[in-house]
């Protein structure tokens, strides 16, 4: 658990109580598909291995059934429990923190609503295409205009 802490960006505190069996599986695998990780933690366990790191200060969140989400992406879990918890109220997000960084209920949608890691990549290089894609249809313009006025010219030459 504590190597789960060092290794991860950002970790997020739910608590399940009420949620089914099937109801877990299917938010593993959600988190599974986004790239993150779900765990039922031992609040006691959770916090000796939480000291010394730096979601440190999320101790006093582990009270009651707890479970984490953790993942490198930090939109992923965000994501994936904000949007389980709308759907399904036996899941409530308590908070987290990226980083050393602590994140309230507020911050944690805020970060549910970013696009992912691969959505802000395939963004970017959206991005760095377009100004030659502009270049590129910038250059043809004027070859092409050229073309019509040559046509145009050609055809009153023909009419007359």
């Amino acid at each position: 658990m504590r190597r789960t802490f060092e290794d991860t960006t950002i970790v997020l505190v739910t608590h399940f109580s009420g949620l089914t069996v099937a109801d877990m599986d299917d938010l593993r695998n959600q988190m599974r598909e986004a790239g993150a990780s779900f765990k039922v933690t031992k609040n006691r366990l959770t916090r000796l291995a939480l000291e010394g790191t730096k979601f440190q200060n999320l101790n006093d969140l582990f009270t009651g059934p707890t479970a984490i989400a953790y993942s490198d992406d930090p939109v992923a879990p965000a994501k994936v429990a904000v949007n389980f918890a709308k759907t399904n109220k036996n899941l409530v997000v308590l908070g987290g923190a990226f980083g050393a960084e602590k994140l309230d209920l507020e911050r944690i949608k805020v970060l549910a609503a970013l696009p992912s890691l691969d959505g802000l990549r395939a963004m970017l290089v959206g991005m760095l295409n377009m100004p030659a894609t502009r270049i590129v249809g910038l250059l043809q313009a004027p070859a092409g205009q050229v073309a019509r006025v040559l046509n145009a010219r050609g055809q009153q030459e023909e009419a007359a």
